[in-house]
């Protein structure tokens, strides 16, 4: 599924990624949380991130982030690709524009 990946200190990028748990746990390096950001779009992140010391990575609509997170579309109950629109929005909104 097309996502954005954002890792401390990276700039965030565009890439595919398996819709598994499993993979999704592997991007972020631990159990996953999300967070909800509209109907269509969330971000998932360590669940025990900040209890490990991970690096800090971004705040994000007034929520902050540490390791590596992921920017996901929304389905139903599932996790999606997210849009080009979505992808567009969301990317300038992290590099402030």
């Amino acid at each position: 599924m097309k996502v954005i990946i954002k890792e401390p200190g990276q700039r965030p990028r565009v890439t595919e990624i398996e819709n598994s748990l499993s993979e999704l746990q592997q991007a972020v390096g631990g159990y996953i949380e999300t967070v909800t950001l509209a109907e269509d779009c969330c971000i998932i992140c360590n669940e025990e991130g900040r209890l490990q010391g991970l690096p800090y990575n971004l705040t994000f609509c007034g929520v902050s982030f540490v390791g590596t997170i992921l920017f996901v579309g929304i389905a139903g109950d599932e996790f999606a690709d997210l849009s080009e629109q979505q992808v567009e929005i969301l990317l300038k909104q992290m590099e402030g524009k």
